[in-house]
């Protein structure tokens, strides 16, 4: 028995509220779409379009390219969602993405690339989190991209994008998601981007001569004291 997605509730988000954008601003992005029987040059800006937002910019290298993939969406053999789908089960960006997170960090990661949005709370993450445990990345990438929110939002032909990007959220520190380094979250930073130093010597503390103790001084018969003071029997 297959265990079925966990239901969690929606969150207010940018991408869920009408926006007063001005048209052509920074927040408009530019849809990249098949609907129009694009041209060579066309369908290269498409491409390329699909490799920034799934393998995001740090990632865009001739050695990583899908050159068969690519070749089916030229000769319209594969739709934009399938040349989707084939960028997220390829090895490259198994190896560059799944490989170095944790579960939890490559679902956020998906859902951001693909449905174009932040993950809604912590029980979304956990529930895509545990099909990708249970069933697989594969079965996890086919529900991402055959679900009602991928196919209302972008279909067969249109190049998923990061809906309503605030400019405040940028001020605020937020980079766009397909700028964001996929490579080692917080808790694979820890443990092998930094050193770890175990000192077994004794601990030394140095305290300048015009601080220390003079004689006389009643802080240096404390120990003496101490000493020589009865123990308390319970």
């Amino acid at each position: 028995m297959s265990i079925p997605l966990l239901s969690y509730s929606l969150s207010t988000q940018n991408q869920r509220v009408e926006g007063y954008e001005v048209c052509g601003g920074d927040e408009q992005y530019k849809i990249y779409s098949t609907d129009y029987l694009p041209d060579a040059d066309e369908m290269d800006n498409i491409i390329w379009a699909a490799y920034r937002q799934i393998f995001s910019e740090h990632q865009i290298l001739t050695s990583n390219q899908q050159t068969f993939l690519e070749s089916q969406l030229r000769f319209n053999q594969i739709t934009i969602k399938e040349f989707i789908k084939g960028l997220l089960l390829s090895d490259a960006f198994r190896k560059l993405n799944y490989d170095v997170n944790n579960n939890y960090r490559f679902v956020e990661m998906c859902v951001q690339r693909v449905l174009g949005r932040d993950i809604y709370n912590e029980r979304e993450r956990l529930a895509w989190s545990i099909i990708v445990a249970s069933k697989g990345l594969e079965a996890f990438v086919n529900m991402l991209v055959d679900s009602d929110e991928y196919m209302d939002t972008f279909g067969d032909s249109i190049v998923p994008y990061q809906k309503r990007r605030s400019l405040f959220s940028r001020a605020a520190g937020e980079m766009p998601f397909n700028l964001k380094t996929p490579r080692y979250g917080e808790e694979f930073r820890g443990k092998l981007c930094k050193p770890q130093f175990i000192w077994q010597g004794p601990i030394r503390s140095f305290k300048p001569q015009e601080l220390r103790a003079k004689a006389g001084d009643p802080s240096l018969f404390i120990n003496m004291v101490r000493e020589v003071a009865p123990s308390r029997i319970f």
